[in-house]
């Protein structure tokens, strides 16, 4: 048999569902309330600082940085630059002086210059009034001789055949100019490519006449 359960009521009228609900709030409300011994916190406001003068000073520190770095690099490129740059010897051999009082008329002479020999012919009035007096224009590489040259009488040309790398061979070959053993071109006594498998002219360095035209620099 089971026992039964028995429920009583509250017969008190006073008792309502309300009051767990208030009793609640005025515990809430009496907790929350600050006590007066509590200790009280300090007031740091004037240590604060100020935000616009540390948003002035970051930027002159990210400028100040800027600039500094940007010094540095320019230092550092400048003197890599500077150690690429050729050595005064390399300089010196970059401009070779030659007497022309020391060419006879008429004859051929061959220097060095930048691991390159350089032809300078002394050309006789003949040798000037053959080289233009040919018709330069029909030439697989047509230059007329007054371009080649800076005075009618001094011819400077570099002595590298324009096929292989060659040197030619002065006064020789077919026009009177100069020849090229190795695979059989022709250039006549302006350094011009006449015949065989040369396709261009012999080419013309960077000179220049100095001291009243008594010296021939080159470079």
């Amino acid at each position: 048999m089971i026992p039964m359960l028995m429920v009583t009521q509250n017969k008190d009228p006073t008792f309502t569902s309300a009051q767990p609900s208030i009793n609640f709030q005025q515990r809430f409300i009496s907790t929350s309330v600050a006590r007066k011994d509590a200790p009280q916190v300090p007031d740091f406001s004037a240590y604060r600082t100020d935000p616009t003068g540390n948003r002035a000073f970051s930027y002159f520190m990210v400028g100040s940085l800027g600039v500094i770095s940007a010094s540095a690099a320019k230092s550092s490129v400048s003197e890599f630059l500077q150690s690429m740059a050729a050595s005064a010897d390399v300089l010196a051999l970059a401009k070779v002086e030659v007497e022309l009082a020391s060419i006879p008329e008429g004859k051929n002479v061959i220097i060095k210059w930048r691991g390159k020999p350089v032809f300078i012919r002394h050309r006789t009035a003949d040798e000037i009034q053959e080289a233009r007096s040919t018709e330069w224009k029909s030439f697989r590489d047509p230059q007329s001789d007054e371009a080649r040259v800076k005075k009618p009488e001094w011819l400077v040309m570099l002595g590298v055949c324009t096929h292989l790398g060659c040197v030619p061979i002065g006064e020789a070959g077919d026009y009177g100019g100069w020849f090229c053993p190795c695979h059989g071109s022709h250039y006549d006594i302006s350094g011009r490519a006449r015949k065989g498998p040369a396709p261009l002219n012999l080419e013309i360095p960077q000179y220049e006449f100095t001291e009243g035209d008594s010296k021939l620099v080159i470079g």
